[in-house]
């Protein structure tokens, strides 16, 4: 694992943010706190939990209800430096659309990717994670029936998915933000073929795989990377539960019953050889590592200082 320092490790707040909402019952809603304007209040403690488990990084992460001026503030105060943040783009289809080249209303569909390309500048950043849309209403077969099996296959969606991945990734590179194609189970690029497809058809494209929803599609993570070597940016690193991942794939499962039976954890805790994985890597490697546990398997400060005991052991100082 030549060439990765601990200095372009992060961590990517997410134990404190996609939580049930009552912990001790799996049954309970699923929370995503950062479109909670009331989060805002916690923002900083969580940064500075993850600053005393011994992060020196975290993953950017802008709230809907902060300005830039704001956040680079509260950034600034936590001491923390910042890893690149993650943008998605969603497909007409899903949401029952049709957007013509060249109209108003194709032109605002890419607002998001232009405010994510803003907030990397801002930031002082020029890679983002770029990922499809995760879809829980409208067309969600895989999120909502079966996980990680590339359930409800159209070569017409993934063309159009593939359509508007480009066209953001160029939106991107116009601003001086180099994209990485984030896969994600659950979305329309969640296979093999599915991934081999995207970046055959978007060669401005690089890879900011997470080797946890790689292993979670049937891949290994270490021969994705060698593939496309030449076109990593960043990664995501997490471990996983092979028990549950085995489960998931075999009987068609929704995505939260997955996660909440345990799927995530944090890195060391699971079966994915990770060293083997970050070895792939090529030896000039020098984008970021942001450890991202989806659902922490524990309370959250006590997951970051986990993460940040693996990361201590596995990275140079």
């Amino acid at each position: 694992m030549s060439g990765l320092r601990r200095d372009r490790v992060a961590l990517n707040a997410i134990q404190w943010i996609n939580i049930k909402a009552d912990p001790t019952d799996p049954n309970s809603e699923s929370l995503w706190l950062y479109g909670d304007p009331a989060f805002r209040a916690d923002y900083p403690d969580v940064l500075r939990q993850i600053r005393e488990a011994g992060f020196g990084a975290v993953m950017m992460e802008v709230l809907p209800t902060q300005t830039l001026q704001d956040f680079r503030a509260m950034i600034a105060e936590s001491g923390l430096a910042l890893a690149p943040g993650y943008a998605s783009i969603a497909i007409p289809s899903d949401h029952g659309v049709t957007l013509a080249p060249g109209s108003s209303e194709r032109v605002h569909w890419f607002d998001g990717i232009r405010r994510k390309a803003e907030e990397s500048a801002f930031a002082g950043l020029d890679t983002v994670f770029l990922a499809p849309e995760v879809s829980w209403e409208r067309n969600a077969v895989r999120t909502l029936e079966a996980v990680a099996v590339g359930a409800g296959f159209s070569q017409a969606r993934l063309d159009e998915q593939i359509e508007f991945l480009a066209e953001a990734t160029d939106v991107l590179r116009r601003e001086g933000i180099r994209a990485g194609l984030h896969n994600h189970v659950g979305t329309w690029i969640e296979t093999e073929d599915e991934i081999d497809q995207t970046l055959a058809a978007i060669p401005a494209l690089g890879a900011s795989f997470d080797v946890g929803h790689l292993e979670w599609a049937g891949m290994d993570a270490a021969a994705i990377i060698v593939r496309y070597s030449d076109r990593i940016v960043d990664l995501h690193v997490k471990d996983l539960d092979m028990a549950v991942v085995a489960s998931s794939r075999a009987t068609p499962t929704p995505y939260r019953t997955a996660t909440d039976a345990g799927l995530f954890l944090e890195p060391g805790l699971g079966h994915l050889d990770l060293d083997r994985t970050l070895a792939a890597l090529p030896a000039d490697f020098d984008g970021w590592i942001i450890i991202e546990v989806d659902r922490a398997s524990m309370d959250p400060f006590a997951s970051a200082l986990v993460s940040a005991e693996w990361m201590n052991r596995t990275f140079p100082a």
